[in-house]
This record gives C-alpha cells, sequence and structure tokens, in this order.
C-alpha cells in the first residue's frame, strides 16, 4: 500500500448481465473489504439505456463514495481484481458485463498512464455516471474541467434515459 493521506475516490459500477442489483451489491461488499478502504455512501440506482453499443439489455448504475489509503492506482488494480472474481470476462468495449467498476475521480488527482486515466475521460460526456455522482456530491470541482458536477450534468451531451430502479419484492 501506498501509505499516504486517505483519499475519497468515486467508483461508477454497472451491471447489465443477471441479477444486476446483486451484482452492484456485491461489488460494493467487495469494495468495503479492500485493506485501508471504508465504503462511504452509494448512490441511487440507476436503470440506464447502454451506451456505446446500443444492441444489449439495459444497465444499473450507481456510484460508491470510498476513503481509501490505496493509491489510485492500487485501488484500479484492486477493482480490476474483483471484477475478474464476479466473473467479468474480456470483452469488446462497451458490451454487455455482469459488473464494471470504474475509478472516476480519486480525490483532485490527475493522473495518466497507459492503462488508467483519473479523472475518468468520459465522465462529462455520461449522464448515467454524472446523475449518480451529483446524488452524492453535486459541488465537487472536476479537477481538469473546474465546474462543479451538477454544472457538468446541465451540460452533458448524453441524452440516454436515466431512471431510479426501484424493485418490488413479492413474498
Amino acid at each position: 500500500m501506498s501509505g499516504a493521506e486517505p483519499a475519497v475516490a468515486y467508483l461508477g459500477l454497472g451491471s447489465n448481465v443477471g441479477d444486476r442489483a446483486g451484482a452492484l451489491r456485491l461489488a460494493l461488499e467487495h469494495l468495503s473489504r479492500l485493506p485501508s478502504t471504508d465504503a462511504l455512501r452509494l448512490s441511487p440506482i440507476y436503470e440506464t439505456e447502454p451506451w456505446g453499443y446500443r444492441e444489449q439489455g439495459p444497465f444499473l448504475n450507481a456510484v460508491a463514495e470510498l476513503r481509501t489509503g490505496l493509491s489510485v492506482v492500487e485501488l484500479f488494480h484492486a477493482c480490476k481484481r474483483i471484477e475478474a472474481a464476479m466473473g467479468r470476462a474480456p470483452s469488446e468495449r462497451y458490451h454487455p458485463r455482469v459488473i464494471d467498476i470504474d475509478v472516476l475521480l480519486y480525490g483532485a488527482v490527475i493522473h495518466a498512464d497507459p492503462v488508467l486515466h483519473v479523472p475518468h475521460p468520459e465522465l462529462a460526456a455520461r449522464r448515467f455516471v454524472l446523475q449518480p455522482l451529483c446524488d452524492l456530491a453535486p459541488a465537487l470541482i472536476h479537477p481538469v474541467l473546474h465546474l462543479p458536477l451538477s454544472e457538468l450534468l446541465i451540460l452533458c451531451p448524453d441524452t440516454g434515459a436515466v431512471a431510479r430502479f426501484f424493485r418490488i419484492f413479492r413474498s
């Protein structure tokens, strides 16, 4: 572990295969067990249209807020291990997946290497990420664009449907 000061990170969670809500719940459980990491809050869950590749079922999306002592790179690799443990197989970009965990923001850190860019480079163009992120931190300033997340949501070019997901349980 990095031994750095803990940072607040926001992770995008998405699923459109199998028990979508169960996958989000399990991913959050895995994340809360990471070393030096506390899961603070989870946004409401939204059902959203597919983005990028439209010929697939709708996603459930949410954003998790964590406090972590892991570095941004350590957190990214931990997310990839959780995805693999939950059965995510390599696939084409934007295709169906049992779970997707993206590091959206990590404090005010700006990080770019061949496999990881933080803030997530497509954050401002994805309503399905911005809406749940704004539920948690609307006044948070994007460290590259220097705008509050709530303003990025207003300016977002994505017109895909993003609707609160309600699950009705029968006895």
